[in-house]
Protein backbone atom coordinates (compact mmCIF):
# COMPACT_ATOMS: atom_id res chain seq x y z
CA UNK A 1 0.00 0.00 0.00
CA UNK A 2 1.37 3.35 -1.04
CA UNK A 3 2.59 5.45 1.92
CA UNK A 4 2.41 2.44 4.25
CA UNK A 5 4.67 -0.31 2.92
CA UNK A 6 7.62 2.01 2.40
CA UNK A 7 7.40 3.06 6.04
CA UNK A 8 7.34 -0.56 7.25
CA UNK A 9 10.38 -1.77 5.30
CA UNK A 10 12.21 -4.30 7.54
CA UNK A 11 15.61 -3.67 5.93
CA UNK A 12 15.42 0.06 6.58
CA UNK A 13 14.14 -0.61 10.08
CA UNK A 14 17.19 -2.81 10.73
CA UNK A 15 19.51 -0.01 9.57
CA UNK A 16 17.86 2.49 11.91
CA UNK A 17 18.00 0.04 14.82
CA UNK A 18 21.70 -0.63 14.15
CA UNK A 19 22.44 3.11 14.14
CA UNK A 20 20.54 3.62 17.39
CA UNK A 21 22.37 0.67 18.94
CA UNK A 22 25.75 2.04 17.90
CA UNK A 23 24.90 5.52 19.22
CA UNK A 24 23.54 4.67 22.66
CA UNK A 25 26.06 4.69 25.52
CA UNK A 26 23.72 5.08 28.49
CA UNK A 27 19.98 4.72 29.41
CA UNK A 28 17.50 7.23 28.01
CA UNK A 29 13.77 7.74 28.64
CA UNK A 30 11.78 9.05 25.66
CA UNK A 31 8.07 9.93 25.79
CA UNK A 32 5.89 9.37 22.75
CA UNK A 33 3.15 11.93 23.30
CA UNK A 34 0.37 10.47 21.17
CA UNK A 35 -1.69 7.36 21.85
CA UNK A 36 -1.52 6.52 18.13
CA UNK A 37 2.25 6.36 18.45
CA UNK A 38 1.90 4.15 21.53
CA UNK A 39 -0.25 1.68 19.60
CA UNK A 40 2.26 1.60 16.72
CA UNK A 41 5.14 0.98 19.15
CA UNK A 42 3.39 -1.85 20.97
CA UNK A 43 1.73 -3.37 17.89
CA UNK A 44 5.04 -3.63 16.02
CA UNK A 45 7.13 -4.50 19.07
CA UNK A 46 9.42 -1.50 18.54
CA UNK A 47 10.07 -1.10 22.26
CA UNK A 48 11.41 -4.65 22.40
CA UNK A 49 13.76 -4.09 19.44
CA UNK A 50 15.52 -1.06 20.89
CA UNK A 51 18.81 -1.38 22.79
CA UNK A 52 18.50 -2.15 26.46
CA UNK A 53 18.16 1.04 28.43
CA UNK A 54 16.22 3.01 25.80
CA UNK A 55 12.76 3.21 27.33
CA UNK A 56 9.49 4.51 25.95
CA UNK A 57 7.35 6.43 28.42
CA UNK A 58 3.77 6.50 27.19
CA UNK A 59 2.28 9.99 27.12
CA UNK A 60 -1.18 11.47 27.71
CA UNK A 61 -1.99 11.99 24.03
CA UNK A 62 -5.21 10.00 23.85
CA UNK A 63 -8.15 12.45 23.70
CA UNK A 64 -10.71 9.91 24.87
CA UNK A 65 -8.55 8.90 27.83
CA UNK A 66 -8.03 12.41 29.17
CA UNK A 67 -11.63 13.63 28.81
CA UNK A 68 -12.47 14.40 32.45
CA UNK A 69 -14.92 12.28 34.35
CA UNK A 70 -17.19 15.24 35.09
CA UNK A 71 -17.51 15.85 31.34
CA UNK A 72 -18.42 12.19 30.74
CA UNK A 73 -21.06 12.44 33.46
CA UNK A 74 -22.43 15.63 31.92
CA UNK A 75 -22.68 13.81 28.58
CA UNK A 76 -24.54 10.94 30.24
CA UNK A 77 -27.04 13.28 31.86
CA UNK A 78 -27.72 15.20 28.64
CA UNK A 79 -27.97 12.02 26.55
CA UNK A 80 -30.60 10.59 28.89
CA UNK A 81 -33.04 13.48 28.28
CA UNK A 82 -35.99 12.54 26.06
CA UNK A 83 -35.78 15.62 23.85
CA UNK A 84 -32.10 15.04 23.01
CA UNK A 85 -30.35 13.30 20.11
CA UNK A 86 -26.83 12.85 21.49
CA UNK A 87 -24.11 12.41 18.83
CA UNK A 88 -20.58 11.15 19.43
CA UNK A 89 -17.73 9.37 17.77
CA UNK A 90 -17.93 5.65 18.57
CA UNK A 91 -14.92 5.42 20.85
CA UNK A 92 -16.64 7.56 23.50
CA UNK A 93 -19.62 5.23 23.96
CA UNK A 94 -17.93 2.68 26.22
CA UNK A 95 -15.88 5.16 28.26
CA UNK A 96 -17.01 4.69 31.85
CA UNK A 97 -18.54 7.56 33.77
CA UNK A 98 -19.09 7.49 37.52
CA UNK A 99 -21.80 4.85 37.25
CA UNK A 100 -22.41 3.88 33.60
CA UNK A 101 -21.57 4.75 29.99
CA UNK A 102 -23.31 5.99 26.83
CA UNK A 103 -24.03 2.45 25.65
CA UNK A 104 -26.07 1.90 28.80
CA UNK A 105 -27.88 5.20 28.30
CA UNK A 106 -28.84 4.01 24.80
CA UNK A 107 -29.93 0.62 26.15
CA UNK A 108 -32.28 2.44 28.54
CA UNK A 109 -33.92 4.34 25.69
CA UNK A 110 -31.65 7.36 25.19
CA UNK A 111 -31.23 8.51 21.58
CA UNK A 112 -27.42 8.13 21.36
CA UNK A 113 -26.02 8.02 17.84
CA UNK A 114 -22.55 7.40 16.43
CA UNK A 115 -21.49 9.91 13.78
CA UNK A 116 -18.38 10.06 11.63
CA UNK A 117 -18.22 13.84 11.39
CA UNK A 118 -19.55 16.76 13.44
CA UNK A 119 -21.22 17.90 10.22
CA UNK A 120 -23.41 14.78 10.43
CA UNK A 121 -24.75 16.12 13.72
CA UNK A 122 -25.50 19.49 12.08
CA UNK A 123 -27.43 17.71 9.33
CA UNK A 124 -29.40 15.79 11.97
CA UNK A 125 -30.32 19.07 13.66
CA UNK A 126 -31.42 20.53 10.33
CA UNK A 127 -33.59 17.49 9.58
CA UNK A 128 -35.10 17.28 13.08
CA UNK A 129 -36.01 20.81 14.20
CA UNK A 130 -38.24 19.45 16.98
CA UNK A 131 -35.28 17.69 18.68
CA UNK A 132 -32.22 19.06 20.50
CA UNK A 133 -29.11 17.67 18.77
CA UNK A 134 -25.92 17.67 20.87
CA UNK A 135 -22.44 16.78 19.58
CA UNK A 136 -19.75 15.60 22.03
CA UNK A 137 -16.69 17.56 20.86
CA UNK A 138 -13.55 16.00 22.32
CA UNK A 139 -10.00 15.77 21.08
CA UNK A 140 -6.73 17.62 20.64
CA UNK A 141 -5.87 20.30 18.09
CA UNK A 142 -6.50 17.78 15.30
CA UNK A 143 -10.27 17.60 15.71
CA UNK A 144 -10.80 21.22 16.70
CA UNK A 145 -11.05 22.61 13.11
CA UNK A 146 -13.94 20.39 11.92
CA UNK A 147 -15.74 20.87 15.22
CA UNK A 148 -15.35 24.63 14.87
CA UNK A 149 -16.66 24.44 11.30
CA UNK A 150 -19.75 22.59 12.51
CA UNK A 151 -20.60 25.48 14.83
CA UNK A 152 -20.00 28.02 12.06
CA UNK A 153 -22.28 26.03 9.74
CA UNK A 154 -24.99 25.72 12.39
CA UNK A 155 -25.02 29.51 12.75
CA UNK A 156 -25.17 30.04 9.00
CA UNK A 157 -28.15 27.68 8.83
CA UNK A 158 -29.83 29.47 11.71
CA UNK A 159 -30.14 26.29 13.77
CA UNK A 160 -31.44 26.84 17.30
CA UNK A 161 -31.51 23.15 18.18
CA UNK A 162 -27.79 22.35 17.76
CA UNK A 163 -25.17 22.57 20.50
CA UNK A 164 -21.81 21.09 21.51
CA UNK A 165 -20.44 19.67 24.73
CA UNK A 166 -16.83 20.81 24.32
CA UNK A 167 -13.84 19.14 25.98
CA UNK A 168 -10.89 19.98 23.75
CA UNK A 169 -7.34 19.74 25.11
CA UNK A 170 -3.98 21.03 23.91
CA UNK A 171 -0.67 19.17 23.67
CA UNK A 172 2.05 21.73 24.55
CA UNK A 173 0.62 22.63 28.01
CA UNK A 174 0.46 18.90 28.83
CA UNK A 175 4.12 18.46 27.89
CA UNK A 176 5.00 21.43 30.09
CA UNK A 177 3.02 19.98 33.02
CA UNK A 178 4.86 16.66 32.65
CA UNK A 179 8.25 18.39 32.61
CA UNK A 180 7.34 20.48 35.67
CA UNK A 181 6.43 17.39 37.69
CA UNK A 182 9.00 16.42 40.34
CA UNK A 183 8.55 12.77 39.28
CA UNK A 184 9.30 13.47 35.60
CA UNK A 185 11.77 11.05 33.98
CA UNK A 186 11.28 12.23 30.40
CA UNK A 187 14.51 13.21 28.64
CA UNK A 188 13.20 13.60 25.08
CA UNK A 189 9.89 13.76 23.22
CA UNK A 190 8.44 12.28 20.06
CA UNK A 191 5.83 14.95 19.26
CA UNK A 192 2.58 13.99 17.53
CA UNK A 193 2.76 14.70 13.82
CA UNK A 194 -0.96 15.11 13.20
CA UNK A 195 -1.24 17.87 15.81
CA UNK A 196 1.59 19.70 14.05
CA UNK A 197 -0.14 19.43 10.67
CA UNK A 198 -2.70 21.82 12.14
CA UNK A 199 -0.68 23.97 14.54
CA UNK A 200 2.80 23.83 13.00
CA UNK A 201 5.94 23.37 15.08
CA UNK A 202 6.57 26.81 16.58
CA UNK A 203 4.73 26.00 19.84
CA UNK A 204 7.47 23.52 20.74
CA UNK A 205 10.38 25.96 20.50
CA UNK A 206 9.77 27.49 23.98
CA UNK A 207 9.59 23.98 25.48
CA UNK A 208 12.92 23.00 23.95
CA UNK A 209 14.58 26.20 25.10
CA UNK A 210 13.09 26.34 28.61
CA UNK A 211 13.62 22.69 29.55
CA UNK A 212 16.66 21.90 27.37
CA UNK A 213 14.87 18.81 26.06
CA UNK A 214 14.94 17.40 22.50
CA UNK A 215 11.60 17.37 20.66
CA UNK A 216 11.29 15.50 17.35
CA UNK A 217 8.02 15.64 15.39
CA UNK A 218 7.24 12.18 13.99
CA UNK A 219 4.59 10.23 12.15
CA UNK A 220 3.05 6.95 13.20
CA UNK A 221 4.54 4.18 11.07
CA UNK A 222 7.42 2.01 12.36
CA UNK A 223 10.11 3.84 10.38
CA UNK A 224 8.69 7.19 11.51
CA UNK A 225 9.00 6.11 15.14
CA UNK A 226 12.48 4.63 14.72
CA UNK A 227 13.74 7.71 12.89
CA UNK A 228 12.36 9.88 15.67
CA UNK A 229 14.11 7.78 18.32
CA UNK A 230 17.34 7.90 16.29
CA UNK A 231 17.22 11.70 16.16
CA UNK A 232 16.38 12.08 19.87
CA UNK A 233 19.14 9.67 20.90
CA UNK A 234 21.72 11.51 18.78
CA UNK A 235 20.79 14.79 20.45
CA UNK A 236 20.86 13.32 23.94
CA UNK A 237 24.23 11.63 23.39
CA UNK A 238 25.66 14.89 21.99
CA UNK A 239 24.26 16.94 24.90
CA UNK A 240 22.04 18.98 22.58
CA UNK A 241 18.37 19.98 22.58
CA UNK A 242 16.69 20.98 19.31
CA UNK A 243 13.32 20.88 17.63
CA UNK A 244 13.43 18.61 14.57
CA UNK A 245 10.74 17.80 12.06
CA UNK A 246 10.96 14.14 11.01
CA UNK A 247 7.47 14.22 9.45
CA UNK A 248 8.12 16.73 6.69
CA UNK A 249 5.84 14.90 4.27
CA UNK A 250 2.89 16.21 6.30
CA UNK A 251 4.11 18.93 8.67
CA UNK A 252 5.27 22.46 7.93
CA UNK A 253 6.59 25.01 10.39
CA UNK A 254 3.54 27.27 10.03
CA UNK A 255 0.89 24.50 10.01
CA UNK A 256 -2.56 24.94 8.48
CA UNK A 257 -3.37 28.65 8.65
CA UNK A 258 -7.01 28.22 7.57
CA UNK A 259 -7.59 25.64 10.31
CA UNK A 260 -5.92 27.89 12.87
CA UNK A 261 -8.15 30.79 11.81
CA UNK A 262 -11.42 28.91 12.31
CA UNK A 263 -10.17 27.63 15.68
CA UNK A 264 -9.34 31.18 16.77
CA UNK A 265 -12.77 32.37 15.64
CA UNK A 266 -14.84 29.72 17.42
CA UNK A 267 -12.79 28.73 20.48
CA UNK A 268 -10.82 30.41 23.23
CA UNK A 269 -8.11 28.93 25.44
CA UNK A 270 -9.13 27.97 28.97
CA UNK A 271 -7.96 25.94 31.95
CA UNK A 272 -8.97 22.30 31.46
CA UNK A 273 -9.22 19.28 33.74
CA UNK A 274 -7.53 16.10 32.41
CA UNK A 275 -8.85 12.75 33.61
CA UNK A 276 -6.40 11.15 36.03
CA UNK A 277 -4.09 14.16 35.93
CA UNK A 278 -6.04 17.18 37.17
CA UNK A 279 -6.35 20.76 36.00
CA UNK A 280 -3.64 22.03 33.64
CA UNK A 281 -3.72 25.82 33.16
CA UNK A 282 -4.49 27.09 29.66
CA UNK A 283 -4.65 23.54 28.29
CA UNK A 284 -8.04 23.46 26.60
CA UNK A 285 -10.51 25.08 24.24
CA UNK A 286 -14.04 26.22 25.05
CA UNK A 287 -16.52 28.02 22.84
CA UNK A 288 -15.71 31.71 22.63
CA UNK A 289 -18.18 34.33 23.78
CA UNK A 290 -19.31 34.84 20.16
CA UNK A 291 -20.49 31.21 19.98
CA UNK A 292 -21.44 30.58 23.63
CA UNK A 293 -25.10 30.10 22.61
CA UNK A 294 -24.05 26.69 21.20
CA UNK A 295 -22.58 25.52 24.53
CA UNK A 296 -24.53 22.41 25.58
CA UNK A 297 -23.21 22.59 29.13
CA UNK A 298 -24.86 25.98 29.58
CA UNK A 299 -27.98 25.13 27.57
CA UNK A 300 -28.74 22.05 29.69
CA UNK A 301 -27.38 23.36 33.01
CA UNK A 302 -25.24 20.34 33.86
CA UNK A 303 -22.41 22.06 35.71
CA UNK A 304 -21.71 20.97 39.28
CA UNK A 305 -22.22 17.23 38.81
CA UNK A 306 -20.48 15.19 41.52
CA UNK A 307 -18.22 12.43 40.19
CA UNK A 308 -16.81 9.19 41.54
CA UNK A 309 -13.70 7.58 40.03
CA UNK A 310 -12.98 3.88 40.55
CA UNK A 311 -10.51 3.45 43.44
CA UNK A 312 -8.89 0.53 41.56
CA UNK A 313 -8.11 2.47 38.38
CA UNK A 314 -4.54 3.79 37.98
CA UNK A 315 -5.06 5.26 34.52
CA UNK A 316 -3.86 8.64 35.72
CA UNK A 317 -0.45 7.19 36.58
CA UNK A 318 -0.33 5.48 33.17
CA UNK A 319 -1.15 8.77 31.42
CA UNK A 320 1.67 10.54 33.27
CA UNK A 321 4.17 7.82 32.40
CA UNK A 322 4.63 6.86 36.07
CA UNK A 323 3.70 3.19 35.54
CA UNK A 324 3.24 0.85 32.60
CA UNK A 325 -0.30 -0.50 32.08
CA UNK A 326 0.56 -4.05 33.18
CA UNK A 327 1.87 -2.65 36.48
CA UNK A 328 -1.71 -1.80 37.52
CA UNK A 329 -3.15 -4.45 39.82
CA UNK A 330 -6.47 -4.44 37.94
CA UNK A 331 -4.96 -4.80 34.44
CA UNK A 332 -6.40 -7.78 32.58
CA UNK A 333 -8.40 -8.94 35.60
CA UNK A 334 -10.89 -6.46 37.03
CA UNK A 335 -10.17 -4.16 34.08
CA UNK A 336 -10.51 -5.42 30.49
CA UNK A 337 -11.82 -3.84 27.26
CA UNK A 338 -15.25 -5.38 28.02
CA UNK A 339 -15.19 -4.28 31.65
CA UNK A 340 -13.06 -1.11 31.65
CA UNK A 341 -12.40 0.78 34.85
CA UNK A 342 -10.79 3.67 32.98
CA UNK A 343 -10.77 5.14 29.50
CA UNK A 344 -7.19 3.99 28.78
CA UNK A 345 -8.47 0.40 28.56
CA UNK A 346 -11.34 1.10 26.17
CA UNK A 347 -10.05 3.84 23.87
CA UNK A 348 -8.60 2.84 20.50
CA UNK A 349 -5.58 5.01 21.40
CA UNK A 350 -5.35 4.07 25.08
CA UNK A 351 -2.08 2.66 26.40
CA UNK A 352 -3.84 -0.03 28.46
CA UNK A 353 -5.79 -1.15 25.38
CA UNK A 354 -2.54 -1.35 23.40
CA UNK A 355 -0.92 -3.60 26.01
CA UNK A 356 -4.06 -5.73 26.26
CA UNK A 357 -4.59 -6.24 22.52
CA UNK A 358 -0.97 -6.58 21.39
CA UNK A 359 0.56 -9.35 23.51
CA UNK A 360 1.20 -7.74 26.91
CA UNK A 361 -1.19 -10.07 28.72
CA UNK A 362 1.71 -12.53 28.67
CA UNK A 363 3.74 -10.28 30.95
CA UNK A 364 3.37 -11.32 34.59
CA UNK A 365 1.48 -8.70 36.55
CA UNK A 366 3.89 -6.79 38.72
CA UNK A 367 2.23 -5.32 41.80
CA UNK A 368 3.75 -1.99 42.74
CA UNK A 369 3.24 0.25 45.70
CA UNK A 370 1.40 3.53 45.27
CA UNK A 371 3.86 5.08 47.73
Amino acid sequence: MKYLDEFRDPVLARHLLDEIDQTVTRPWAIMEVCGGQTHSIIRHGIDQLLPEGVEFIHGPGCPVCVTPLEMIDQALEIAARPEVVFCSFGDMLRVPGSRHDLFQVRARGGDVRVVYSPLDAVRLAEANPEREVVFFAVGFETTAPPNAMAVVLARRLGLRNFSMLVSHVLVPPAMTAILDSPTCRVQGFLAAGHVCTVMGTSEYVPIVERYDVPVVVTGFEPLDILDGVRRVVHQLEDGEARLENAYARAVTAEGNRAAQAVIADVFEVCDRSWRGIGVIPQSGFRLSERYREFDAGIRFGVDGISVEESPLCRAGEVLQGLIKPHQCEAFGTACTPRTPLGATMVSSEGACAAYYHFRRLTIPVEVTSRG
